[in-house]
């Protein structure tokens, strides 16, 4: 069972998380004083942590920094609904993803499992289709043996889609991943570099790989 530890100060709040998340099979556990956030996060050890961003005594975002020091646990942001630089500092520091308040509980669960999914389906080489995906080497190697090598941004945008396979992925959600490994591309650059990656994963046979939905986003079966 994975553990998250809620830092939430506002008690209506904690307790409804803390009721859907051990309904859906998670350990939820709650901190209620908020001196040492950090070293009580690093002492109770989870598997992620849902962090508020208005907290007593200190910032949750400083909170996030000083937690980066020392530890990548996956952390999950939340902020208020008209805070969107807060979102955006908060994934400068680190935070894998973010919530806003009032929150949409099917939403912030598809985001828990997807965090899990992508820590949980890291290998180094996956098989997809006819191809093998080396994330390592940053190659992907068609039936006959050929590889093509692709750019640090358009492996970026592969392992996210295929760890996201049958799910459509916003741009949003692609620039975001990109960000949170250093790697800001803007809305026309994003746009280049998966015309780049379609063109060789075409060449490697699976053209059809990322299909577009129009409004939505792409998606890769």
């Amino acid at each position: 069972m994975k553990k998250i530890f809620i830092i939430e100060d506002e008690p209506g709040i904690r307790d409804e998380l803390v009721i859907l998340l051990s309904s859906s099979g998670y350990e939820a556990l709650c901190l209620e004083e908020f001196e040492n956030v950090s070293s009580a996060i690093l002492s109770c050890a989870p598997d992620m942590v849902l962090l508020d961003i208005n907290l007593p005594f200190k910032n949750g975002k400083d909170v996030l920094k000083e937690l980066r020091q020392k530890s990548d646990v996956p952390v999950i942001m939340v902020t208020s609904s008209d805070a969107e630089r807060d979102e955006l500092i908060s994934i400068g520091y680190g935070a894998d993803d973010y919530i806003t308040k009032p929150y949409n509980p099917t939403l912030l669960l598809l985001r828990i499992g997807n965090i899990f999914k992508r820590l949980g389906g890291n290998s180094d080489e996956v098989q997809y289709r006819d191809l093998k995906i080396d994330f390592r080497r940053s190659v992907i190697v068609d039936r006959c043996g050929n590889e093509t090598v692709l750019s640090k941004n358009e492996m970026l945008i592969l392992s996210y889609m295929y760890h996201h396979r049958g799910n459509i992925v916003s741009r949003d959600d692609l620039m975001t991943d990109l960000w949170n490994n250093s790697e800001y591309l803007n809305d026309n650059a994003l746009t280049v570099n998966i015309s780049r990656l379609r063109g060789k994963l075409s060449e490697a046979g699976v053209g059809d790989a990322i299909e577009t939905r129009k409004g939505q986003g792409y998606l890769m079966q």
